[in-house]
Order: C-alpha cells, then structure tokens, then sequence
C-alpha cells in the first residue's frame, strides 16, 4: 500500500473537526443552532479581528456589485478575494470570523462546479482526467481550480449549514465525476511522478475530505443519486480493480464505505433498481480466478459494506446479494486467502470475516429449534430463562460459510478468526450457541478434525470449548465425549495435552465434572495410563537411565495428574476409585520427578481426606527414606504434610505414624549443615534451603501440635522438646564444644529484636553463624506463641524488569526451584524486595503474649548456652543477654509463669545453664536468678529447688567475693530488701564475737554473700506479689475458667446422685462407693467455695458466674431440668440463687415461660446484692446454706468471705424434676452438676475467674463452720474432719472436732488432686457409666484411649457414707485450665524446711545478710502452715533465738519489725495487731534477755510494741491470754534485775504489767512483783530520805550509776503500778478476790513499805495500798484482829523444795514457824514515823470517811488543812451511812495528833508542809 492510499486510509477513520450536528433540514429549522461562528471574536487578537472586518466589508461590497456585474467580472472578483481568504484563515490559526460564509461557500462551490464541468465537458476519459489534474493542480502561484478547492475544502469544515449550501451548489455529483475519472483512467508513469506526488497528495486529500464530508449528509446521497454516477463506482470497482488507478483504490474505498453507511431509501431503491449488486457480484466472481487474494478480498468488501449497511434500512440488497450466490463467492474469495503471510490482507480479510458475522444475526424471523438439554447440568444453568437481546442469530447461511472455511481449510490465521468470530456470536448472546450447534452442530464437527490443525488453532479451539462451560454455564456432553475420544487414541500427543488442559479448567470449575467424568470413563483410563508410565519411570530409576518422556508427552503425563488430582479433589468417590484401581503405589513413584511432585501431592493430599493414616505413611516414609541432598522433596512433602495438618482430624495420625520423630529425623540429618564456614557436600546446598528445611520441619511440628491436646501431651511427655533441641545444636551454627565461654564485659545490649532487625532488615554486618541462629530462635520465638505454622517466612517480592541473574552459581543451583525470601548480603536483591514479616513494624517482642507451646521457651533455653563461637565472645555473649531478656518478657504475666512451670522450665535452666548459676560473676546469672525467681513463686518441684540452692553454694566453680554485691544481687517484690541492697556491704555491721582464721575468711565471706543471695532469691520467691488476705497471701491450685476464647468451659460432675426406683436395675448408677444417694437431701445443703474473679465482662454482654448447677432428668426423658443453681450476674453485682425446675437448653431457646400460678407463698428464686465486696484479683469465699424447714420450704443464707450478704425464705427443690408427680419402680434419676459455663449455654465474654476449693455439704453449716472453713483458707485440701488452724499451737497442736460429719459431703473439688486421665482410664478406675457420661458430655468416643482431660478428684470419695460423684473433669479445650500451685514456699519444706532458712542466718556475716535471712523466714512461715509446723517440730525458735543472741550485734529495727510480723502483731494493712505465732511470741519476742543486748535501743522499741497489742481495742484479751501464757509478768519481773535498765523502760515495762495484771489478773504474778519490791528494801542503816528524786529523774543518765535512787524509783513505780491495777474500774475486783490477795501477801508485806527509813514517796504509795484493801471492811477487821506473817513468803517459795532437795550440797531450809501480825499496833507505830507527810493524813482521813480513790486537785494539795477541808466536803456521805465511820482511822489520826503534839513540846518544831 502507497503512502498516498495509507493517507486516506487514515484520513476516513480521523474523526470530523467540522462539528457538524446529525440533523437534516426537514425537522426543523437548523439555522436556529448554525446562527454563530465557530468562533467568537474574543478569541482572537485584535489585528486578526480587524481583518476579518476587512474582507468581511469587502464581501458585502462584492455581494452589493455582484448582480451588476458580468460572469466574468464576479469571477475575477471572487478569486481576487479567495487570497485574502486563506492568508486571513491561516494568519488567525484556522479560525474563520466571517459573518456572511454561507454566501462565500455557496458562491466559491458553485464556481468550482461549473470549472470542473467547463473541463470535463465534451472531452475524452484521458483528456477530461488531465484537465481535472491540471484544474486542480497547485501551479507556481496558486492556480483558480486549487484555490477554489481549498477554499471549499475550508469551508466544508466549518458548520453544517455552510455544508449544506456547499452541497446545493451541485458539487457532490461533480466531485463524483471526478473520483470516477481518477479511479478508473490511471495515468502513463512520467518522469516527474516523484517531484509532483506531494501536490497530488495534498490536492488528493482535500478532494477525499469534501467528498467525505458531503456524502456522510443524507442531502449529499441525494444529490449523487440525481447524478446518477454512483451505480458506475460501484460497478467499476468490482470489474476494474485490476486496471484502476494504483493510488486512487484506497481513496475511492474510504468515499463508497462512507456512502454506504449513509445509505437512505432512496439509494437502496436506485441500487436495486439499477442491479448494482447483482453485477458487482458477477463481476467479482470474474476477478477472483484472476486477482490476487488481497485485491479480490479488498474489492469484495466494498460491496459487501453496501449490502450490510443497507440491512437496517431494506434488506432489499441481502436478498440481492444472497439470491445471486454472494455467499458462494465470499466462500471463494476466503478460501484463496489460505497460505497468505501474516498481515498480508489482513484489514479487508478481517473486515469480510466481521461483516460475514454480523450478517448471521441479519434475518427477520427468529430460528425455532428443539434442543434436548443432556442432564446433568451445573446448578445454576437455566436455558429456559435466558432471555434474547436481539444479537441472536437469525440467518445460517453467512455462519455455514465460517464452518465450511474452519473445516476446509489448515490456515492458521484464517482459522482463529473463524473461531474468534464464532466467539464473538455467542458472546452477543448466550442463546446463539444452542441455536448453532443444536442446527450445524460447528464445535462437535470441529473437534473431529482439530488434531489436523496447527496447534495454536488447536489451542484457541479448546479454550472456545472451555468457555461453552466457564462463560455459558452449559456442559455440552456430546462434544465432551469426542474430547476424551481424542484423548484415548491420543493421535497427536500435543492435541491430546491441549484437550486434557481444557478438561482440566472444566474440572476445577466445579465439582460436577469429577462425577461426569468419572462416570465417562475418564478417570479409569488416565489411571490406567498413569499406571503404565509409572511402570516405565520405576524400571529406569533402577537403571539409573535418563528418563525417555521429555517435551510433550512429560507435560502430557504432568497435566494426567492435575486431572486426576482435580478429579479426585473433594470427591470421595473419586478418591476411592483410585484407590480401589490400586493406585496408590503407582503415584508414589510419581514423587521423585520434581515436574510430576506438585499433581501426584496433589492426589496424595486428597487420598488423606479418606485414609490420614495412609496419607501419613506415605508422606513421612518418603522424608525418612530421602537423602540429605534431596532438599527439594523434603521441602515439597514439608509443604504438603503442612496443607494437609490443617485439618485437626489429621493430627492423630500424623502422631501414630511417628510423625514427629520423622521430622525430628530430618533436623538430626543436617548435622553440621549450618557450619561457617560450610563444610563437605552441604557447601554446595546452600545455606538458605538448609535454613528453609528447618523452618518448614519446626513449621510441621508447630501445626501438628496446634489445638491438638493429645498431641501436645505427647510431645511434651515423650522428651521431643529435648529431642528438638539437640538436634537444633548440632546443626552447626551452635556452639558444641565443651569448653569453658570467657565472660566479657557488656559495654552495650542490644534487645532482641533489635538483634532480629540487624539480622534481617539492615545492612550491618553479622557473622554468618549468628544470623542462622537467630534465624532459628526466631522460629522458635513463633512457635512459643502458636503462629509458626501460620508465617511465611520465605515469601519472596518478584524482583523488578530487566534484573539480572545472580553471580553466585551455588546460590543460583540451590534456590533453582524454590526461590526464598532469606538472602544473604552477597545477593544483588536489596533488603526491601522480600517480605521478611507481614508488618515490618511488628516486633516479636510482646509485653503480654500468650504461651502456647512452652515447650519451645525449653528448646530456647538449652540453646542458650550454645550461643557462643571462639573469637566472638563479646557478641556471643550479647546475642545470650538478649535473649534471656526476651524470655524474661515472655513469663511477664501470671498466667505465662504458671504455664512455663507446669513445662519443666525452671530444671531446664538448671541444668542447661549451670555455669550462670555457680558464678554470680557470669553475665547471664542475674537475668536467670530472676526468671527462676518468678517460676519459682507460682510453682517448683522440691528437688528442682534443692538443685537451685546447691548451686548457688556450689564448690565446684570458684570465684573471687565480690564487694558489692548487695548492689548486683536486688529482690524483686520486696522493697525492704531492696532498701536494704542499696547499703555496701563494706559499711555494713559484722559479727565480732567470731575470730575467723585467715586461711577461713575468704570462705566465710563468701558463705556469708551466698547466704545473702540465697536469702534474696527466696524472698523474692516467696513474698506475695499482690494484697491478699493473710489466710489467701499463698495462691492456690486452681481451675480458671477463659470465656473469651469459646466462650464456655466448665467442671461436669457426673452422678453426683442416683435416685434409684425399687425395682430399677444398679448397673446404671455411677459414682463410687456403696448405695444410692438421695437428692435432694433432706435436711438441706451447703456450697462452699473459693473463688477470685480476674475480669469482668463487658456489661452489656455480661457472662455470668455459674458457681453450680444441678441438673437431673428422669430415664425414658428427654428433657433435662436445672433444679437447683448458684450464679452471679455481674450487672447488677448480685448473688443469684434459684430452686425453680428449668429445662436444660441452649440460651437462644431459653425463653421466658409464662407465669405459673405458684400455690407457696415463697419464691424459687432469691436475690442478693454484693455491693462492693467482689475485688477483681482477690480471693473470696462464698457459703450458701440451705436450711431444709418443714412443707417444703427452706431458708437461705449467703455469705462472702463471712459476711453475711442476706437470708431470705424460699421452697425448696421438689423431689422429682419438671413435671413428674411419681416415678415408675424400674425408672431412675440421674443428678450431675456443672461448675462454670457448660457448652450448651456458650456466650463470648471477656470474663475470666478462677475457682479454688469447692464443698458440697448435705446440710446447712453454722456460722462458726464457715469461719473456721475461712480461716483455714484457699490452701486447705481435707475434709474438715481434724482441723487445726495456723498458729494454734498453744496447746501442743490442739485437734478440733470434725466440722462436717463424714457422710453429709457429698464432694469436695480441689485443683491439687488432679491429673490427667482418660476416658478409658475412667471406665477402668472407677465404672462404665460415668465414663459415657464423660465422653458424651466432652464430645468424645467412649473407647477414646488418648485424648487427655483433666479429672479432679473428689476427696471426699474415700469417706464414709452412700455412693458420690468420682469428682469433675475440665470440658473445654480453650476455656479452661488447671493450675497446680507448689509455689517455693511449699517446696522447701520438703527439702529442709525451716532448717535451710536458719542455716542461711547462721551464715549472716553483717546485717544486711541477716535481714535477707530473716525476711525469708518469716515470709514462709506466715504463707506455709507446714512451715510453721516443722518449725515447732525441731524447736527451730528456740534456734532461731539462740541465733540471733549469737548474732545481736547484726540485729536492728528492720529485723524486730519482721519479728513482729512474723508473730503476727506487726501492723500489715488492715489486719489487727493479734498474736499468731504463739512459739515465735514466746521464744522470740519475750525473750528480753536478747533485746537487752541489741543495739539500737530495740529493747524499748520491743517494749512500746508490747504495750500496743495488749491495749488494742479488739484483740488485747486475747493477747494478754497469751502473754499470761508464756510467763510476760516473771520475764519483765528479772528484767528489772539489771543495774543499767533505764527509767524510761521501766515506765515501759510497768505499764505492760498493768495491762497484763487488769487483763489477767492473778495472785501468782502479785506474789512475784511483791517479791521482788522486798527485793528492792535497802537495810534500815541507810535513809533513803537523803536521796533526792527529783535529781534523779532530771538527770536519767546519771541515774544510772546511782542505785539507789534508781531503785526507789523503780519500786515506786511497782507500787504505783499495783495501786492503780487495784483501783482501775477495768479490773472491779471482787470482795474474795481482793481478800485473797490481801491474805496471800500478808498484813507484814504492805507494813514493811511503811518503815521508817524509807523515802517518804515510798511511804505514801505503801500506805494507800495497805488502806486500798483496808475499805474491804472484812479485811479490816481480819487485819485489826490479826493476821499470820510471812504468807507473802511463803507462797513466794511454794514448789521450792522440791528443786532444793535435788541440790544435795545445799542444807535444808530452816523453819521460820508462825506467828500473828495485829495490824492496826503496827501500823499505828510506823505513822507516828511519818507525821510530817501530809498525804498520809489525807489517805487516813478517807478511810475514817469510807471515801476511797478521791483526788483533790493540785490546788487543794498545798497544805494539809486545804486537803482535810476538801475531804470533808467531797466525801462519801452514802457509804458513811451505810458502813458508818471508821473508828479505827479515827484511833489511827489521833495517836498522829497526839504524837505531833508531843513532839511539839519535846523536841525541835516540826512543821508540817
């Protein structure tokens, strides 16, 4: 093609720029939208605007002329203007601005035509033709012909109805003229072609461009039709193609297919009338014997354009065209097509191939067929449905013409054009294929001779197939049956590969193809093929020859096993028949070719739907039978094992057919795989695929274990973690060799994600060996947490256009087949182009993750010392730091420890880490000491906790004593021990009274430090890490019920009765024990439980607390009825209790029944409020009591933590449930009970709580029971049959009387009495019918032999008494878990106990030591109650005392306060200062001989304390009891016997024996302080009234060295201490009590305080205790009449005679026989002595007036007659009358009188003040 056709070629398909509107003048006046020009005169410039006004004012001159002028000179006017016309056009950039262009064009048009007709008139074809070139022709100067041609050429491109007066100038039939002329008379080829073709191709263009422009307007078509010149063109084209102008083809095609889409009524009638088609048709059938194809298919489609666009308007010329053989003729002109090149006549060939389609739906009636639709169809085909778009097919003549090409012609491209148009059609309507294949049937022809086509052909045929299903919805069974003919005979492999591959869509489309083709008989015969080539690879794998299927027929046999896999693909059916044809052996041998590996794992993967144990064998014998090299099938078993173990199903054969150990196998395989550098065979591997392998194995495990209990319990029992690990640190990257790691100091640490991050994500350099492991913990790290089966690791980014291929070949060779994300710096890829995680952001270490396999924190521990590499110690060293901090992070939350316990952890440190814990020098013993430490306080085996401390002392790692090491060693939980490692040991106070040889201070030294270690690890073990009461400080075992997870998880109780009929059958009872036992119980019932609530739910999903339910259903029922249940509705905080009969359904049934008319007065159901006393993170004790009462009602009564929270009347529960009114003899009642949420009522909630030690009594217990049931706390795991509370060993482990009688429990559920079991343990152990009852309710089989579960047993079942439940078993695979506390406090009392903590204080070397040990001591005893215990048990108080006396100068006010604590009389939160620890109390704390010594003044601190807890309020009775108890008052009494006691802690000390004497008062302890007063008496040579008080007191501290005032002061404050216990209203002694002090002391003890030489203060007190009894006036008179003396004596000294006869030396007591005492003589003797003392008058004077214990005021007390005056007045006139005067104190003041008298006249005056 020329470049002058090319050009019109394009210029036909260039859309119009004229803007022209599709409107004809007959509908309206199209002047109203033509009135404006194209453009605005805003547009343009301002010059262009004038010129445009210039020719614009010339024009209308021209039109005002023009009628006046000749022909000539309007000629000659015009073409003078038209110049001016363009310049102006092409200066204003193709803008036109004239307002009178219709005028211009009209004129310019008309003057063309008439040129053009001037030229052509009367002249030949040649010479017209010329003329026409030379009119139109650009001359020199522009000539007149190309001036008005351009000109119109403009104008025709500027608006419609400028167009239109173009068109009524005649030009449309002249331009006619023209075309004809250049089209059918070429010209002679001149020399100068070349130098004019550019002027013809310009002046070709425009002529085209109007022709086109006019002839798309129907006024254009019939401007032609009037000239009648169309019928030639059309006519000469199909006859004089060959000998027409080369370079007008192109141009005259574009102006007739123009003409044909604008065809009107009036053109179809002309054509038809002239035979326009008929002879065109003729005459193409003349040229297509001679013409080249191209040239016939090009002139064929002008005429074919005229008879399809003409179909719309008439079908007049189709009717022509058909009835003159046209479709003979296209079916000619195609067939010559066959053989041309590509692109060789393409755009006609294709065009004839479109018109020819779009003719088929051409046709006026719509064809009518009776199609039989084969069955079976997909589900959603409806035939009948499909509605019609009117693109259906109407007319079958132009499609047989399609058909007969495709069947008789080979040529690729005209054969996928035939089948793309055969696509096209249906794609215009899905109808069209039923409407052809049901008439000419063209696919199920055509697939009779496909294999003869060329294979693209072949290609596009089938995928035409595959649409007929995946486009249509439509299984066409005919066609599908001659494809799998075609694949039996299997004629040409490649046909058959592509009919297999079209089948293969067809299948996995959906999964009715599996059973067509099953049932066809497809299946059958690719098995049989399979079969035969796995016969042929299996004989030359054993001769080791190349394999002989290459090219087609191995794709062949690859695509056979994608259609078996997607035929076997979720049909069973399917599946079976494979394996029934034996099959399975055969595609075994499929898996050593990588190409058939993916399809035959395929086929396996389904063959485990039916058999998983097969699947299992066969996969996991190929890994173990594999080599070490074959990499790439282990990693595609790998992936399939892993697709197939999301299925939980699939996990219990995985585990029987040695799953783990196989992929256990595979890691010990690679033994020294990750060396660095690589060594042997595995440098040749590549590291990445050894590191992919082991991700994909630790992948296998993880899933394997994923959810699956019975998987994981095997695991963990059968040692594989240990496996795991060992052969984890054999791959080569670990360190194995045995020798010492040199610790090096950290100058930086780095976390270990920042170490995940360096290894992974950044550019910075990290040796090869360090990146494999960290890789590896990294896998690790996920599989903790349950998600390694769920990462993808090796996921890599498709590396961008144009990159090259790596240099490193190894590389290259290993990842050839499996490319993966892990690349190594030497890789060109850059970092970012893999995805390393799902987030790059994320961190892999979480503040609170959950554990899900601890196992793996166990595998990553015993890597932890492997760590390590010679020449990177520095590093290895980091990398270990960092990862203990990330486990410490992992065990931060509670429950993560408790988990990590139950694992095996904490020996695991031990013994894998040994060198950490026997050097506190190396790096890692500080991290480990604190991740043990926070194992160790929730739970630790004895000999695990034995091992720890005898590594801690352990001989065997010397090391250097460390000065500081109470900095590095710190206590977590304890902020005294904190406080006290902030001290340095070298400031510290050590013990002087031991001389320590040279050779032996390092050692002690170190023991000292040790025990200090030691000391702080177990108190940070030990010390509670959340307030609790004092009975809960130690957490218990306990079952923990997660409502987040499913939802529900509960205890079931299964027969917790049978109510048996008279005749009904025994075996059907479960529980243990003999006899039935009756519910409900007749006299009522109790529920005791502990609990601690850990969140709540939302509340407007609030989960209730399900305490109990009961739930019973009688034999031949279906319903099941709750008849009795104990919830807690956290909404509104209250306690639910109901007896109403409920049946037993899902929550979503559960509804509201109507009212039933209730004959009780009394409710079913109660409810109380709890206020405020539920604290999350606390435990609680909640009691129910029912009181069984008479006409079946009760009282019920709810407790928290015994506080009673109501009472309340409710019925009781009826006997028989629901409905029933009796029960048949032979029937049964079946009673079970759930504790928490069972399955059937599941509700998500973010509830979770704990529940601790649960009764069930058949009675309602007293108030009492349940605080003594509180006291003993969550801890206690009896029967409450012998119960001794913490702390009650006064009375040598006293033992109370059984709080609940033996046969009303009825179960008793505690955490620690659990154990894994199972089913078929269950029904060995105990009876069959509990174990249905389990299964059922577990949802198990009843045979199940290996699902674990937890089974707590009632440890109430041994007891006596009827037939009760075997205890609860835990139902809920995520809902709940048991935790089976042994925290360290419990532990060690089973390795030493107390022992071990008082040999820790006898190592204490200075204070701080003795702090931690003593801390440490009292942290157990007051959480272990066998520690206290044991303590007792080897007298280890008295121990502890003989220590610390050893010891006191390393005692100070820290250690007294945990003394106090651990007597129980420190003040700790809201607890009473009460004394617990009656033998620490009695031992410790009273033995004042040891305070005496301390520093500190501890003693007085020791003696406040003592004053505080015997003057509490609340508990100082109890108290002083005690202190009674263990002798206080002698204790205090010896304290005074040291000369340097001071005042201020005698003030002390008496004031205790005050509280002590008015809380017990008792005649032993009066006789031992009067004892020691006589002791105080100073002989009569020595005044005492010499001795100034007043002085002593004003100066303490030198009354230190004066004894005698000191004593005077202490006696006083004895007697005053008496005085005031005598006369308190608090003791209100009673007349006998208060003689029988009296007498036991005797009138001569009170006399001698009376003598002469005694201190005057002394004197007074003596004498108002004396006259104190002396208002007794019994007393008074036995004391006037005469008393024995020496009473005081002699009961001082009873039981004395008995120790002095054992000493033989010493000789016996002599006898000081009796004699009598007449008090008043006496007395009146020794006041005359002191008459001068005017207090004694006043003392003497209340006894005459029987006023006792008056006081005057200060004021009164200045002189002697102010204080008789103020007696007088104030005395007790009532008791004078009463008792009368007393005679003898009158006889007693006178004889004063009289005695002052005279000695006023005998001696020196006497004054008296």
């Amino acid at each position: 093609m020329d470049k002058a056709a090319e050009l019109m070629w394009q210029l036909e398909k260039s859309p119009d720029t004229a803007g022209q509107q599709e409107q004809s003048p007959d509908d309206g006046d199209p002047a109203e939208g033509l009135e404006q020009p194209a453009h605005s005169k805003d547009e343009l410039p301002q010059s262009h605007t004038l010129l445009w006004e210039t020719l614009g004012k010339q024009f209308v001159e021209y039109e005002q002329v023009a009628p006046f002028l000749i022909p000539e000179e309007q000629q000659r006017r015009l073409l003078e203007f038209l110049p001016l016309f363009l310049k102006a056009w092409e200066q204003s950039a193709g803008v036109i601005v004239f307002p009178n262009i219709q005028l211009l064009a009209s004129e310019v048009s008309k003057l063309l035509t008439k040129e053009i007709k001037r030229n052509l008139n009367g002249k030949p074809a040649e010479e017209a033709r010329l003329a026409l070139e030379q009119l139109l022709k650009q001359k020199g100067e522009a000539g007149d012909g190309h001036l008005l041609l351009k000109s119109v050429y403009l104008l025709s491109q500027t608006d419609l109805r400028t167009m239109w007066n173009i068109i009524g100038s005649g030009l449309p039939a002249a331009l006619m003229q023209c075309l004809y002329l250049f089209f059918t008379v070429p010209l002679k080829k001149t020399s100068d072609d070349r130098e004019t073709s550019e002027d013809d191709v310009q002046t070709q263009e425009m002529l085209v461009k109007i022709m086109l422009n006019m002839y798309k307007e129907e006024q254009g078509i019939e401007e032609l039709l009037a000239a009648d010149k169309l019928q030639s063109l059309i006519i000469a084209t199909s006859s004089l193609w060959d000998q027409c102008s080369h370079s007008w083809k192109v141009p005259t095609g574009c102006v007739l297919r123009t003409i044909s889409k604008a065809q009107t009524k009036n053109s179809i009638v002309y054509l038809q009338a002239v035979d326009c088609i008929k002879i065109a048709v003729q005459n193409l059938f003349t040229l297509a014997d001679t013409l080249p194809a191209c040239d016939v298919c090009e002139a064929a489609s002008i005429v074919l354009c005229f008879v399809k666009d003409s179909y719309p308007v008439s079908s007049a010329l189709l009717r022509e065209f058909e009835n003159n053989d046209g479709y003979q003729l296209l079916l000619k002109i195609l067939l010559r097509c066959e053989g041309l090149q590509q692109n060789e006549g393409d755009p006609y060939l294709d065009e004839i191939l479109d018109m020819l389609t779009c003719l088929t739906t051409c046709g006026k009636t719509e064809l009518k067929v009776s199609g039989n639709i084969v069955h079976p169809q997909l589900p959603h085909f409806d035939f009948e449905r499909t509605q019609s778009s009117g693109m259906t097919v109407k007319n079958l003549q132009p499609f047989q013409v399609l058909q007969s090409i495709f069947q008789r012609s080979n040529d690729q491209h005209l054969c996928e054009r035939i089948l793309s148009a055969i696509g096209t059609i249906w794609a215009w309507d899905r109808v069209n294929f039923f409407l052809l294949e049901w008439t000419l049937q063209p696919i199920n022809q055509f697939t009779d001779i496909i294999h003869f086509k060329p294979h693209p052909v072949q290609v596009q045929f089938f995928r035409l197939v595959e649409s007929i299903v995946l486009d249509l919805s439509y299984v066409p069974h005919e066609i599908l049956k001659k494809v799998q003919y075609l694949i039996k005979e299997n004629t040409v492999p490649f046909c058959t590969l592509t009919a297999l591959q079209c089948l293969l869509s067809m299948t996995q489309k959906d999964l009715l193809f599996s059973d067509i083709f099953r049932d066809s008989g497809l299946l059958g015969l690719l098995l049989a093929l399979l079969r035969k080539e796995a016969k042929i690879l299996r004989k030359s794998a054993g001769t080791h020859l190349p394999n002989p299927k290459e090219g087609t027929e191995k794709e062949l046999i690859v695509v056979m096993l994608k259609m078996v896999a997607a035929l076997t693909a979720r049909s069973v059916r399917n599946t079976v028949v494979l394996k029934d044809y034996g099959m399975v052996p055969y595609i075994k041998i499929f898996l050593d070719d990588e190409s058939y590996r993916s399809a035959t794992l395929s086929i396996l993967e389904q063959l485990s739907v039916i058999n998983y144990e097969e699947y299992m064998s066969i996969i996991i014998g190929a890994l173990c039978s594999s080599t070490q090299w074959e990499l790439h099938l282990k990693l595609d078993l790998l992936k399939s094992l892993l697709r197939i173990l999301e299925s939980p199903k699939s996990h219990s054969a995985f585990r029987t057919c040695s799953g783990f150990n196989g992929l256990l196998s595979l890691l010990s395989d690679m033994e020294g795989a990750l060396q660095d550098p690589p060594s042997g065979q595995w440098a040749a591997v590549g590291q990445n695929s050894i590191l992919e392998l082991v991700f994909y194995a630790l992948q296998g495990i993880t899933a394997a274990l994923h959810l699956d209990p019975v998987n994981s319990t095997f695991f963990q029992r059968n040692g594989l973690f240990e496996k795991m690990a060992e052969d984890l640190g054999s791959l080569g990257c670990f360190w194995s060799e045995g020798k010492r790691q040199i610790s090096v100091r950290l100058e930086k640490t780095r976390t270990f994600a920042e170490f995940l991050d360096a290894a992974f994500c950044s550019s910075e350099p990290l040796p090869e060996w360090l990146k494999n492991c960290i890789w590896i913990l990294s896998f690790l790290d996920h599989m903790v947490k349950g998600t390694l089966h769920q990462e993808s690791y090796f996921k890599e980014k498709k590396p961008e256009m144009g990159e090259k291929a790596r240099d490193d070949q190894e590389a290259l060779q290993a990842q050839e087949e499996h490319p993966v994300a892990f690349k190594r710096p030497g890789n060109k890829l850059p970092a970012s182009a893999y995805m390393l995680w799902g987030h790059p952001e994320e961190k892999l270490e979480m503040r609170d993750c959950t554990i899900v396999h601890p196992g793996a924190v166990c595998v990553m521990v015993r890597l932890l010392p492997k760590l390590y590499k010679e020449g990177y110690a520095q590093l290895s060293q980091e990398i270990q730091c960092a990862l203990v901090d990330h486990i410490q992070s992992l065990v931060k939350s509670e429950k993560s420890r408790q988990v990590m316990c139950e694992s095996g952890l904490l020996s695991t440190v031990l013994t894998s880490c040994q060198d950490a814990f026997c050097s506190d020098s190396h790096p890692l013993h500080l991290p480990l000491t604190r991740v043990f430490e926070k194992l160790a306080s929730q739970a630790v085996e004895p000999h695990v906790l034995r091992q720890f401390l005898w590594l801690g002392g352990s001989p065997l790692v010397p090391s250097r004593p460390s000065t500081n090491k109470t900095k590095v060693l710190s206590c977590q939980g304890s902020d005294s021990a904190n406080a006290g490692s902030e001290e340095s040991v070298v400031g510290s106070k050590s013990d002087p009274q031991t001389v320590v040889p040279v050779r032996n201070s390092s050692w002690l030294s170190k023991g000292s430090a040790l025990a200090l270690q030691t000391a702080m690890s177990l108190i940070s073990m030990t010390s509670p890490r959340n307030f609790q009461l004092h009975s809960t400080a130690l957490a218990p075992s306990f079952v923990e019920f997660d409502m987040s997870m499913e939802g529900y998880g509960c205890l079931y109780l299964p027969t917790l009765a049978t109510v048996m009929g008279s005749s009904a059958d025994q075996s059907v009872s479960g529980g243990t024990g003999m006899g039935s036992r009756m519910f409900p119980p007749s006299s009522g019932l109790t529920l005791s439980c502990w609990f601690l609530v850990s969140k709540f739910g939302l509340v407007h999903s609030s989960h209730p607390l399900r305490f109990l339910t009961i739930v019973r259903h009688m034999s031949r029922a279906e319903q099941e009825f709750v008849c009795f249940s104990v919830s807690f509705l956290p909404q509104d905080l209250s306690l639910v209790i109901s007896t109403e009969e409920v049946e037993f359904q899902p929550l979503d049934m559960m509804e509201p029944e109507a009212e039933v008319l209730n004959p009780s007065p009394f409710p079913r159901q109660v409810k109380f409020g709890c206020g405020k006393l539920l604290v999350t993170g606390q435990w609680h004790h909640l009691t129910v009591t029912v009181a069984k009462e008479a006409k079946k009602n009760c009282i019920v009564s709810a407790y928290i933590n015994g506080q009673m929270l109501g009472s309340a009347k409710m019925q009781y529960l009826q006997p028989l449930p629901g409905s029933c009114i009796s029960m048949e003899p032979s029937s049964f009642i079946d009673v079970y009970g759930y504790i928490a949420t069972p399955r059937i009522w599941r509700q998500k909630s973010s509830l979770t709580w704990r529940l601790g030690p649960t009764y069930f009594f058949e009675e309602a217990i007293s108030v009492e029971t349940i605080e003594v049931i509180i006291k003993l706390g969550p801890q206690y795991c009896s029967n409450f049959q012998a119960v001794q509370l913490q702390g009650e060993d006064q009375c040598n482990d006293c033992i109370m009387a059984p709080l609940v009688a033996e046969d009303k429990i009825s179960f008793g559920i505690n955490a620690v009495c659990s154990s894994l079991t199972t089913v078929q343990d269950i029904k060995s152990s105990y009876n069959e019918v509990d174990g249905r009852l389990i299964a059922k309710e577990i949802g198990i089989n009843s045979r199940d032999s290996s699902t674990p579960m937890f089974l707590a047993k009632n440890i109430a079942g041994h007891l006596s008494g009827s037939s009760r439940t075997i205890g609860s078993v835990a139902v809920g695979q995520y809902g709940v878990r048991v935790f089976q506390s042994s925290p360290a406090a419990t532990s060690l009392n089973f390795i030493g106990g107390p022992a071990i903590l008082l040999g820790l204080i006898a190592k204490a070397r200075d204070d701080h030591t003795m702090y931690a040990a003593v801390k440490v001591l009292n942290s157990i005893l007051n959480s272990s109650p066998l520690s206290g215990k044991l303590m007792r048990h080897i007298h280890g108080y008295q121990l502890l005392c003989y220590l610390l006396k050893k010891k006191t100068q390393l005692l100070n006010n820290r250690i007294l306060q945990l003394i106090f604590s651990l007597v129980g009389t420190a003040e700790l939160g809201l607890e009473s200062p009460v004394i617990k620890n009656y033998s620490a109390f009695q031992y410790v704390l009273c033995n004042f001989e040891l305070w005496m010594k301390a520093p500190e003044n501890l003693d007085l601190v020791l003696l406040s304390h003592l004053v505080e807890i015997l003057q509490s309020s609340r508990d100082a009775c109890q108290n002083i009891a005690i202190a009674y108890q263990v002798q206080m008052v002698p204790k205090l009494v010896f304290l005074f016997n040291d000369p340097e006691i001071s005042s201020s802690k005698i003030t002390v000390a008496c004031t205790i024996l005050s509280h002590l004497l008015l809380g017990y008062f008792n005649t032993r302890d009066v006789l031992r302080i009067g004892l020691f007063l006589v002791y105080t008496l100073k002989p009569s040579s020595v005044d005492e009234n010499q001795i100034y008080l007043d002085s002593v007191a004003e100066r303490p501290t030198e009354a230190l060295n004066q004894t005698s005032g000191k004593t005077i002061c202490l006696r006083n404050q004895l007697l005053k201490m008496l005085l005031d216990v005598i006369r308190s209203d608090k003791l209100q002694l009673s007349s006998e009590e208060k003689e029988k002090t009296f007498l036991a002391l005797g009138p001569d003890w009170f006399l001698l305080f009376t003598q002469s030489y005694l201190h005057f203060s002394t004197v007074v007190l003596g004498i108002k205790l004396l006259l104190c009894f002396l208002h007794n006036r019994l007393l008074l008179n036995k004391f006037k009449e005469g008393i024995v003396a020496g009473r005081w004596l002699e009961n001082s000294s009873a039981g004395l005679n008995i120790l002095m006869d054992n000493l033989k030396s010493h000789p016996p007591v002599p006898d000081n026989g009796y004699f009598l005492i007449f008090g008043f003589s006496v007395l009146q003797r020794c006041l005359t002595d002191h008459v001068h003392i005017p207090e004694i008058y006043l003392v003497v004077a209340e006894l005459f007036l029987a006023t006792p214990q008056s006081e005057p005021p200060e004021a009164v007390k200045k002189d002697l007659e102010s204080m008789l005056q103020w007696i007088l007045q104030h005395h007790h006139r009532e008791n004078v009358l009463r008792f009368g005067l007393c005679a003898e104190a009158a006889v007693l003041l006178l004889e004063m009188v009289r005695f002052t008298v005279d000695k006023l006249y005998t001696g020196p005056r006497v004054a008296l003040c």
